[in-house]
């Protein structure tokens, strides 16, 4: 009997897309493409064999998913911005308490997790999609909001300064490079499975990095608004060696987050 194909889930991201490519065209792989919010809500009801994750929805579904040893977004430098309008008041780690209202990208992103870490006294905490933001904030409806993907590049183009980079005060609260996000495996599918999608996502990713080109049309079909600048600044931002493997570096930047949530109240 023919098996089943697997059902992997990833967003149109250009980071996501880029590690993908190769995976995506395999007769026994059904992509299915969302946002990451919509993929975190998924895995509380095992929707998806294989799936991207925030690290903050994975640390909740840790039960039921195990974590890829490959395909995270890990790094320096990467992380989410508070941002707000031009002039407004710097909040810097000891302020923003005048932050009453903030946007955020979904309820179980990372994104959300640091925002709480950072200033848990930020209660008005208005989630929706990452492409409104900017445009909530624009209108007055949020003091700030938190953006994420493309939206670090095009800010300040757009009227905006960052009053908060909450990479930049997660790597010099913690020493750790910032865990944002993670591909992982449904743990019911078996530990010799999961090796074996690890090894060909792992090939997938390689293959991204020996020939960028070959990814090009795959990418830009998913990312049809981005220039070529912006998607290109992505994928460099967001893909990088802890890509390839976490490594004992990544695992305990990891441990970090999950610790420091727990002691948060954040997670069990």
């Amino acid at each position: 009997m023919k098996e089943r194909p697997i059902n992997i889930g990833y967003s149109t991201c250009p980071n996501d897309t880029f590690i993908f490519c190769q995976l995506a065209r395999q007769p026994d792989v059904a992509t299915h493409l969302h946002d990451v919010e919509t993929l975190n809500r998924w895995a509380f009801e095992e929707k998806l064999d294989v799936t991207k994750l925030s690290f903050h929805a994975w640390l909740l579904v840790r039960d039921k998913y195990e974590l890829l040893p490959c395909g995270a977004a890990l790094g320096r430098g990467c992380g989410p911005l508070v941002i707000g309008k031009q002039g407004a008041q710097g909040v810097g780690a000891q302020q923003g308490a005048h932050l009453r209202k903030c946007a955020v990208p979904g309820e179980y992103t990372t994104a959300h997790l640091l925002l709480r870490l950072w200033n848990p006294a930020i209660e008005q905490r208005v989630f929706m999609p990452f492409d409104q933001i900017m445009d909530a904030v624009a209108a007055g409806e949020v003091d700030a909001g938190v953006i994420i993907h493309e939206g670090r590049f095009v800010y300040r183009e757009r009227g905006f300064e960052c009053l908060q980079d909450l990479g930049e005060w997660w790597e010099s609260t913690t020493g750790q490079p910032i865990p944002l996000g993670c591909i992982a495996a449904k743990k019911s599918l078996g530990a010799d499975r999961i090796a074996e999608i690890a090894r060909r996502l792992k090939e997938s990713i390689q293959a991204a990095f020996d020939d960028p080109a070959s990814t090009e049309q795959y990418v830009r079909r998913h990312a049809q608004e981005l220039s070529g600048e912006v998607t290109m600044k992505h994928i460099k931002t967001y893909v990088n060696d802890f890509t390839l493997d976490l490594g004992e570096e990544g695992r305990a930047a990891i441990e970090v987050l999950q610790r420091m949530a727990k002691d948060a109240g954040i997670i069990d």
